[in-house]
């Protein structure tokens, strides 16, 4: 029947007819030695299918159910030498067009079929399909960060094709063998899973699909396996540091078990503890009185002891001089030695000895009787120049008010009219600095507020001669604005990296208002800006982004006047002013950096700086110490400022606690000198104030109001916590041009006075007076000076008239007429370049974060904790670079950091000048941005 159909298939075209009859053995149906396979096409190359029977008179294929031409049939016979059958082999070929123009419900199929002499036999049908791999896989692999010995799932879906494609897994361009590694399996439907990560682990994997037709790769995944810092053991606590008495001890730990890798995150807590310890001074020995003397011994002696127990020697103390026994003759010469009387062998010694008593005594009277005429000859004299100015020494314990002497020399042809008769009265100080002459008017000041006490003054004399010195009533000012810029000294620095560029301004002090309102407003919105209470070094930046947008605030800045709430306990120094930033329910998005100056000399051995805040009941509460560790906030502590980022706001205060005599509070010495009441005096006002921008202005705006003016460039005295006091005096005054009343000359304030941080900035008043109105210039030195401390003299060199004064030049920081900056231009790094550095070094790689490497290179290496756990480190670097820079600007360095760490493609310096258009700000820009 198959042949049949075969014959009517082929018809008349058939040029080989089916053979009746072929050799075979009889029973024996046709076995397949080859069937035909499953293919796939290739692009547009045909396929061959084969089939191979045995015995066969004949094979043809049939294709989806229907007879093949016998013209596209190859046929190939032989002889199998074993059974003597015929071998028939056929082959066909499938083009591409044939496969795509068969519709059917099942792929391509071709099966052969053989004939024998007993019947058919068929083959297995076989598919022929046309093979392609699509170009997208279905799913790439996505990057992961892990921490160690954590479980890494990278999925994989290969793109579509036929046949089916198979994946490969490449680490770093090299393949991933599963069998070489029991912690990697790729079996999973094409996942790659590691069951245990390792730093090893690390890199770039991609997923590689392929099948007959062609390879697909995947888009690679970064994988980051990182290691979160562990703090190591503390080490022993070190030895006290002071020899005697009070210091400190500490022990550290680092975050090295193990060291954070990979971005992992920095150890939380303090890598520095300290303590405070006690030494014991040593106690140097001390002789006990003798002992009674001994019983005469025959040798004519008696003996007599002490001890070294009054007291021993204590913690190294040193042991007693001098002998702990004695002994000698007691018959007082009567005892025979060597055959003679022993007062014999030392009457020579004894004669000699009275000479020298005798004429040591007769020196002494002599000496005694001479200073004894000298002292009488003075008191005389001092009684018959100033009469009954003279005050107790007991009045000195009281406050320093200015004190005026009216010195009349009777007979002296300098003064005007010399028949006058001398004032014998003692002189009053008006309120004021004017002199009033309507005597009804004139309001003088009674003995009792004359010699207001003020704690703990104490002046240094040598007698009863001596008048007490001033500290002036201090005057009350408000107000809004700002006339001038006040001075913060030429040694004043706000940066500790950069070369500080300072505008010198020359500032006459008697053109600075005597209203001043430490306080400052302004609406500041999404754009954020800079907000400055003018010549106090105090300022506050709120980052972009840092309020929301379409939104608006009133925000302000404020510095307590006066005292502040703060009473510090023991030794503790409020380093710098008190300072409020509201409103206090505002609450930002990012870190605000609030700048505060400070009086300490920087060192970490010496003082331990804390951060106060007042809390709503007035308390105040610790927010974190300098040194610490903490995500909460963040201190930089410059040398003359620290820069604080806080996430709220309110009342902030800086305390110092010196945990060593050798910590140092940096006080800046101002002299002022301005006319008295009385024509021929002259008053010397000397400030020690604490070395911050406020307080000087503080001292100017009162000087202002009594008509002082500034006589010398303010100097920087290091002060220590010894407990030495201060001692100043006028040095070097013209003999014959001024005076100074007797006695004043050197005053000396006591250590608490000084280091208290509570109380009015101390200064110390002189009162010189003229020969003659004649004199106009007036030239001396003041010397201020720590007892066994630091040294500083002043030069006086002025006019005492109005219009011949000199101004005396400082430096100030151009901030008066800009309190407040809103948007771009409070800021010295445009926002363009800002939004690139940040997408730069925020990005991870295997290497680690490089905003730490940014972080470095400006100096920011602690508590690098504070800056893991913000959504964008490097834009709170950077906050933290324009707090440190606000006045001047140094792009030049913050451009070599960037250079030297390499990750940058662009240089900033290439960003032109309008680019960074900021008219109001005059920093250097000679190789800016």
């Amino acid at each position: 029947a198959e042949k049949a159909h075969y014959l009517a298939v082929s018809g008349n075209d058939n040029s080989e007819a089916l053979p009746e009859s072929i050799p075979s053995a009889p029973g024996t149906l046709p076995h397949f030695m080859e069937e035909p396979d499953d293919a796939y096409i290739i692009k547009s190359n045909p396929i061959v299918l084969r089939c191979k029977a045995m015995p066969a008179m004949q094979i043809f294929f049939k294709c989806n159910g229907e007879w093949v031409h016998q013209n596209e049939h190859v046929s190939e016979e032989s002889m199998d030498e074993t059974t003597g059958l015929k071998v028939r082999e056929v082959f066909i070929n499938v083009t591409r067009q044939q496969v795509e123009d068969f519709h059917g419900p099942e792929d391509y199929w071709c099966q052969c079929v053989a004939w024998s002499h007993l019947g058919t036999s068929k083959s297995r049908k076989a598919s022929v399909r046309i093979a392609y791999l699509r170009k997208n896989f279905e799913q790439d692999p996505q990057g992961k960060e892990v921490p160690i010995e954590g479980m890494i799932v990278l999925h994989c879906r290969p793109p579509e094709g036929v046949p089916a494609a198979e994946v490969e897994w490449l680490k770093n361009e090299e393949p991933i063998d599963s069998n070489l590694d029991e912690n990697i399996d790729t079996r999973a439907d094409h996942n790659l899973i590691i069951r245990q990560a390792r730093l090893s682990d690390s890199g770039n994997y991609t997923c590689m699909a392929a099948n007959i037709v062609a390879k697909r790769r995947s888009m690679s995944a970064t994988v980051v396996v990182y290691v979160n810092g562990g703090w190591s053991s503390w080490t022993e606590w070190s030895n006290c540091n002071a020899r005697c008495g009070r210091g400190w001890q500490k022990r550290s730990r680092t975050c090295t078990n193990p060291a954070p890798l990979n971005g992992g995150a920095f150890c939380e807590g303090m890598s520095v503890q300290k303590i405070t310890c006690t030494s014991l001074c040593p106690v140097d020995g001390n002789w006990e009185v003798w002992s009674e003397w001994s019983v005469c011994s025959p040798e004519c002696e008696h003996l007599r002891v002490r001890e070294c127990i009054a007291p021993p020697p204590r913690n190294g103390g040193k042991y007693c001089e001098g002998l702990s026994q004695e002994s000698e003759n007691c018959t007082e010469g009567l005892c025979i030695q060597d055959k003679k009387p022993l007062h014999e062998i030392k009457s020579q010694n004894i004669e000699t000895a009275s000479d020298i008593a005798l004429y040591s005594g007769l020196g002494a009277a002599v000496i005694a009787v001479a200073v004894l005429v000298v002292g009488v000859t003075l008191y005389r004299r001092s009684q018959s120049e100033y009469g009954v100015d003279v005050i107790d020494s007991s009045a000195l314990t009281g406050g320093f008010q200015t004190f005026n002497f009216k010195t009349v020399r009777q007979g002296n042809s300098l003064l005007l009219n010399s028949s006058m008769q001398p004032d014998l009265t003692v002189s009053r100080t008006y309120s004021g600095p004017i002199c009033l002459q309507d005597p009804l008017d004139k309001e003088l000041m009674t003995e009792s507020s004359l010699f207001n006490p003020l704690s703990d003054i104490k002046v240094k004399v040598q007698s009863s001669f001596m008048v007490s010195l001033g500290v002036t009533e201090r005057a009350e000012y408000h107000g809004k604005a700002h006339s001038g810029t006040f001075p913060h000294g030429n040694n004043r620095a706000f940066g500790t990296i950069q070369a500080r560029n300072k505008a010198t301004y020359i500032q006459n002090l008697s053109s600075i208002s005597t209203t001043s309102e430490l306080k400052t407003t302004a609406i500041f919105g999404h754009l954020g800006g800079r907000l400055v209470v003018p010549n106090t070094g105090v300022s506050l930046l709120i980052p972009h982004g840092a309020i929301p947008e379409e939104t608006s605030w009133e925000i302000y800045l404020a510095i307590t006047q006066r005292e502040s709430s703060l009473q510090p306990e023991g030794t503790d120094v409020l380093l710098g002013p008190e300072v409020t930033c509201g409103p206090a329910d505002l609450s930002v998005s990012t870190p605000f950096a609030l700048t505060i100056p400070h009086c300490a000399e920087v060192n970490s051995e010496h003082w331990n700086i804390h951060l106060k805040k007042r809390t709503q009941q007035g308390k105040w509460e610790e927010v974190m110490s300098v040194e610490e560790e903490t995500t909460s906030c963040y201190c930089l502590l410059d040398p003359y400022a620290c820069h604080i980022l806080l996430n709220s706001f309110g009342t902030y205060a800086l305390i110092g606690e010196p945990i060593s005599d050798c910590a140092v509070r940096q006080l800046k010495v101002a002299v002022f000198g301005c006319l008295s009441c009385n024509s021929l005096d002259y008053n010397l006002r000397v400030y020690c104030m604490d070395n911050t921008p406020c307080a000087f202005q503080e001292v100017v705006s009162d000087e202002r109001l009594q008509g002082g003016q500034l006589l010398e460039e303010p100097k920087l005295l290091h002060f220590k916590g010894n407990t030495f006091s201060l001692q100043i005096s006028v040095l070097d005054i013209p003999p014959f041009l001024w005076r100074i009343k007797p006695f004043t000359a050197c005053q000396e304030v006591p250590f608490s006075r000084v280091w208290g941080s509570s109380q009015p900035p101390l200064h110390c008043a002189f009162s010189l007076e003229r020969y003659t109105p004649a004199t106009t210039q007036l030239s001396c030195k003041v010397c201020v000076r720590q007892v066994k401390g630091h040294e500083q003299i002043l030069q006086i060199q002025t006019s005492i008239l109005e219009n011949e004064k000199e101004t005396i030049t400082f430096f100030a920081h151009d901030d008066s007429n800009f309190p407040a900056q809103m948007g771009p231009k409070a800021f010295k790094i445009p926002y363009s370049i800002r939004q690139r550095i940040c997408a730069t070094f925020d990005t991870p790689n295997a290497k680690g974060k490089d905003w730490q490497m940014l972080a470095q290179k400006n100096s920011i290496n602690r508590n690098l904790s504070y800056f893991a756990t913000q959504s964008s480190p490097s834009a709170v670097i950077l906050d933290l670079w324009e707090a440190r820079h606000q006045h001047d600007g140094d792009l030049d360095s913050l451009a070599c950091a960037l250079e030297e760490i390499g990750r940058t493609h662009s240089k900033i310096s290439d960003i032109t000048e309008t680019e960074i258009e900021e008219p109001d700000f005059n920093y250097s820009r000679q190789n800016g941005l």
